[in-house]
């Protein structure tokens, strides 16, 4: 199911990743200590696009080191920022 990009987005910020401007909003993840992680993920700087569709949201999650689903509980708020760098921590990936 889409998201909205701006909550999208929104949410990123709010979980611990810090945006980054380029040719995308590259959004990459620092822990709560506030070190860099490889967690890197980008959206689009088009106003056309309203929400972020399923296959995009798919990729994003891949970018994060998650499982689609994990990822919208991430977005969604059912999964904290610190469950987040439990998930990474128990995959190296911090």
């Amino acid at each position: 199911m889409p998201r909205a990009k701006s909550k999208v987005e929104s949410v990123l910020k709010k979980k611990g990743f810090q945006e980054s401007e380029g040719d995308h909003h590259y959004f990459i993840y620092f822990t709560q200590d506030g070190k860099k992680t490889r967690a890197i993920t980008k959206t689009s700087h088009t106003r056309k696009m309203k929400d972020i569709p399923d296959s995009l949201l798919g990729q994003m999650a891949k970018q994060c080191y998650l499982p689609k689903q994990q990822f919208l509980d991430l977005i969604d708020c059912s999964l904290t920022q610190e469950d987040y760098e439990k998930i990474l921590y128990s995959q190296e990936k911090l």
